[in-house]
């Protein structure tokens, strides 16, 4: 009898790390999940650490993934961004029939491909900003001046497959634009220039499986800014416009927003929020849990996109909403790996 089949434990390995812009997050991501699950007596904790050029490591040393996976019983996958959230690692684990956390390979290529996205929300009844996608191989500066001539409303650049709002601005001006746009070519090879919808900010994550429901939702979480002023340490103009919004930078700073949650929201509007973040996990076929974005204007509730893999550092906003609805962040954990076991 091996020493696996004596113990009893669960073989838990959590991937975290990998080659994207996320890294630094996975890794707090991994931490988090790590620190949570310690000192349970019928889990066996395996840190799997995927460098930046996506080479796998265990105890230090440089194994690859066939080595490493048939000495798990399940994974709980911290990987953020592409590789880890956009169904190239879920199609590795299937592939050597490894159950683990969170989406399957389309829901994650789905979630992550945000105009794609956008096809199954409006056919899900969800409001979404209007937007055009402009691919690198085609992208000239004839083309942003079109884009402001006919379409002024246009004013959000974002990478058209990125997390953690990497590479998103806002602009005003044609010099803003092509700064914006090379900012968001360096996070990928697609850009997508949405509308800009002023209004409340709101996030709301679900969990599948959870109280009795099929999918239930969480407190929606207000965003507010704080503040306009420009960043002290910004260096140019649209670095300046990104703390208007829920971007990278802001996530990772206390003085630029304030996080309210349960947000200020009525019961409809909070009843509105819930049910289009189950709506959303639904339309893209998502899995265990995911967290949707939305702004609230007099117009409705409109989804932003959806993060297949919200993250779970000490500062992620899926981890304070679990806390408000009663659950600790190492029962989430052990109730998503129990999901990933039973029903693979």
């Amino acid at each position: 009898m091996s020493d696996h089949a004596q113990s009893k434990k669960l073989r838990v390995g959590v991937l975290r790390g990998g080659p994207s812009g996320e890294y630094e997050i996975s890794l707090k991501t991994g931490k988090n999940i790590i620190d949570a699950l310690q000192g349970r007596s019928d889990y066996e904790i395996q840190d799997i650490f995927v460098d930046r050029n996506g080479v796998w490591h265990v105890g230090g040393v440089s194994r690859p993934a066939e080595r490493v996976l048939p000495y798990v019983d399940v994974i709980v996958n911290a990987l953020h961004g592409a590789y880890g959230e956009d169904g190239r690692v879920q199609q590795l684990l299937e592939s050597h029939n490894v159950p683990y956390t969170g989406s399957r390979p389309l829901g994650s290529a789905l979630g992550m491909n945000k105009p794609l996205a956008k096809k199954f929300f409006k056919m899900r009844g969800l409001l979404t900003p209007e937007h055009t996608v402009i691919k690198k191989d085609n992208y000239s500066p004839e083309i942003l001046r079109k884009i402001m001539t006919d379409y002024p409303h246009l004013r959000l650049v974002k990478p058209a497959s990125s997390g953690s709002s990497l590479g998103v601005s806002v602009v005003n001006n044609h010099a803003e634009f092509e700064e914006a746009m090379e900012r968001a070519f360096e996070h990928s090879d697609s850009v997508m220039v949405e509308e800009y919808l002023r209004g409340r900010e709101a996030t709301c994550g679900v969990v599948e499986g959870s109280s009795g429901q099929e999918v239930y939702a969480l407190h929606p979480i207000e965003i507010r800014v704080l503040s306009c002023d420009p960043l002290p340490d910004a260096e140019n103009s649209v670095e300046n416009n990104r703390n208007r919004i829920w971007s990278y930078e802001s996530k990772y700073r206390d003085d630029l927003h304030e996080l309210i949650c349960p947000g200020n929201f009525t019961v409809d509007e909070t009843r509105l929020i819930q049910q289009s973040a189950v709506n959303a996990h639904k339309a893209l076929g998502l899995r265990h849990y995911s967290r949707s974005d939305f702004i609230l204007n007099r117009l409705g509730v409109y989804i932003l996109e959806v993060n297949t893999l919200p993250g779970l550092t000490p500062m992620s906003l899926f981890p304070r909403a679990l806390s408000v609805a009663g659950f600790s962040l190492g029962e989430f954990l052990d109730h998503i790996i129990t999901l990933a076991v039973e029903k693979n």
